[in-house]
């Protein structure tokens, strides 16, 4: 039955998909979906706001209108079926399997003109890869949103040698998830050191939240820089969370 009641609404054209008003939604009313944010159920909205301060185009407001009640026992239903979310297990496709190996290090011959892999670990994908990977033991994490190695044309030397790298894309998959995995990453792993390297646009603005949201519950004391890459001249802007000091450099 429908009853007169205050609940979200979202403005698809002011909406960049930027995925920031996800985790602010304690219910998980909110996911991104084609490449915006979305009501997911009615009955998952209890109508307070959380998300209103999240979001960075004013997209989302509140309004009064006839809705589904909201419904506390589906949302708690709702909130342990997504901390169940099954891991994509190594055994179920030979190409996710877990593997570490040593980076290339011998100079190339006349031959060999192409600079040389930095990675050392498969897989990669962070969807992929479970918390208690060998590889991300006591690491320097690498956290890269997967648009950047295509903008960063030195990717391998400057930001993947000696780093542990998950990749992702927070406008395609469940920033979510993505924020539940790093949390139990972080925590298991107890890393060194975290790097975000992110794209400007807004969408990737969620990579950067999650894993700062993730690491202020499992590991507030690693230090944590933020890098935007801009799409069209490389620009590389640094941030180092939990300080006020920020530089900007053009390569």
């Amino acid at each position: 039955m429908l009853s007169i009641r205050k609940i979200v609404q979202i403005d698809e054209e002011k909406c960049d998909g930027c995925g920031i008003c996800v985790p602010a939604c304690a219910e998980g009313a909110l996911q991104v979906i084609d490449g915006k944010a979305r009501l997911v159920s009615e009955v998952y909205c209890d109508g307070l706001g959380d998300c209103l301060g999240e979001c960075p185009q004013g997209a989302i407001t509140i309004e009064e209108r006839a809705a589904a009640p909201f419904d506390d026992k589906t949302v708690k239903a709702h909130l342990a079926q997504a901390q169940r979310k099954p891991e994509p297990l190594p055994c179920g496709c030979p190409g996710s399997a877990l593997r570490s190996f040593t980076p290339c290090s011998d100079p190339p011959t006349e031959e060999e003109t192409l600079p040389l892999s930095q990675l050392g670990h498969w897989p990669v994908q962070l969807m992929l890869i479970p918390p208690g990977a060998p590889f991300l033991a006591n690491a320097d994490i690498l956290v890269c949103a997967d648009c950047v190695p295509f903008a960063v044309p030195d990717f391998h030397s400057r930001y993947l040698a000696g780093r542990a790298v998950l990749v992702g894309c927070p406008k395609l998959d469940d920033l979510e998830h993505y924020r539940a995995k790093l949390e139990q990453i972080f925590n298991a792993a107890g890393p060194k050191t975290i790097t975000v390297l992110r794209m400007e646009v807004p969408c990737c603005a969620g990579l950067a939240h999650a894993v700062t949201e993730a690491r202020s519950v499992a590991a507030p004391d690693c230090p944590l820089e933020i890098h935007t890459i801009g799409v069209n001249n490389n620009r590389i802007d640094r941030c180092l969370v939990g300080s006020t000091a920020v530089s900007n450099s053009n390569n």
